[in-house]
């Protein structure tokens, strides 16, 4: 029999819902369960400080969990450890502290409060003085993607016809359109996240599992046995299979 591997979605700071999530895969694969999270654990959700907690104690404690970079991720510990308020995939206009963003709601969690009339050099000093630096620590040693068997869980995606020793960084956390238009086929099933959808969706080499909980729609959480996906719900494993189209 193939063993399970769990994966979870774009968390954002929901800890609750993260929470919520690591019952379904006790309750369907025990407390050893092996699962691969597929970053942005921060931004726009309450509680990022909880989620990185939650996550770096699981780590400490030897729990079989692997932790992939995602693109918010990065942002915050580059913005806490170099004062970077904007990445090169964003315009120019966006910032880590934009609304749309949600790096004032990470900040807020470690309780740092940012105004509109705030320099930027004051607002870093205040994020270096709250932010544990093993928080950051933390993610910058997160691999950028995790490869078992048929699998690939990786947070935006990939790059096609780059092999994944050569994928760019940039690519591995921020990619979309060239990624998700790609007919494929992929060496792997990519399972990812990064691009919010209405609900996990299966679009045959590639599993989205951004279900958008960034906006407070529901995280979602797969299990896999081979290619063959469940979600899990409190009813246990409902199939997912790939979209007609």
């Amino acid at each position: 029999m193939t063993s399970p591997i769990y994966a979870v979605g774009d968390i954002h700071g929901q800890l609750g819902m993260l929470e919520h999530a690591l019952r379904l895969i006790e309750q369907d694969g025990g407390p050893d369960a092996r699962i691969v999270f597929l970053g942005d654990y921060v931004d726009r959700g309450p509680d990022s400080r909880g989620v990185l907690d939650l996550l770096i104690e699981g780590q400490r404690a030897g729990r079989n969990w692997i932790m992939v970079k995602g693109n918010h991720d990065r942002m915050m510990a580059r913005f806490v450890q170099d004062c970077e308020i904007a990445d090169n995939r964003l315009p120019i206009t966006l910032s880590w502290l934009h609304p749309r963003l949600g790096g004032r709601e990470t900040l807020a969690s470690y309780g740092v409060e940012v105004v509109d009339e705030d320099r930027i050099f004051q607002v870093n000093e205040r994020a270096c003085a709250a932010v544990p630096p093993e928080h950051i620590d933390f993610i910058n040693a997160l691999p950028l993607y995790h490869q078992e068997g048929v699998l690939l869980f990786v947070h935006a995606g990939i790059r096609p016809g780059i092999p994944l020793e050569q994928q760019a960084e940039d690519d591995l956390v921020w990619i979309r359109h060239e990624f998700l238009r790609d007919p494929g086929p992929h060496p792997w099933l990519v399972v990812h996240g990064h691009t919010p959808v209405d609900r996990a969706e299966h679009c045959s080499i590639r599993i989205n599992l951004d279900a958008g909980a960034g906006y407070g729609r529901p995280l979602a959480t797969a299990v896999f046995e081979g290619r063959d996906c469940w979600l899990l719900t409190e009813a246990g494993r409902v199939p997912l299979t790939p979209s007609p189209w």
